[in-house]
């Protein structure tokens, strides 16, 4: 990963299996929790002006998540193109990796729902957090 970002997610009881394990679907969640963090806060967007859908996620189950556990979530983007992002995560306990994912998201316009261009500035500030290139 290359300028990791964390946030620690909370493992709720709604999130929990009967085994007490975390339900694989709701590792998606965690890494949406990441990924809107990241937006806010190194990006500089408000909740309200994500403008970002999800066109591509895979997630790799390395151990389980159960009761108790404090998961944080760490990420980087490893590519910026004109509209899109990809990130890369991992789900870690403990400083064990619990699961690694990779998420492409599209930069929509709001209004007529199409992929647009990433705004320069907040591009600018991903390259700058990251240490990407500009695209030539």
């Amino acid at each position: 990963m290359s300028a990791e970002f964390t946030v620690d997610v909370p493992v709720r009881f709604r999130d929990l299996d009967p085994m007490n394990h975390v339900n694989h679907a709701v590792y998606a969640s965690y890494l949406e929790a990441g990924r809107t963090a990241y937006l806010r806060d190194v990006a500089g967007l408000g909740d309200e002006e994500i403008s970002f859908v999800i066109v591509d996620l895979q997630i790799s189950y390395e151990r389980p998540i159960t009761k108790g556990d404090d998961p944080t979530v760490a990420l980087s983007v490893t590519g910026l193109g004109d509209s899109s992002c990809t990130m890369d995560y991992e789900i870690r306990v403990d400083g064990d990796v619990a699961a690694t994912a990779e998420t492409t998201i599209v930069h929509i316009d709001p209004e007529t729902e199409r992929p647009s261009p990433i705004p320069d500035p907040m591009a600018q500030r991903i390259r700058e957090h990251e240490g990407l290139e500009a695209v030539a």
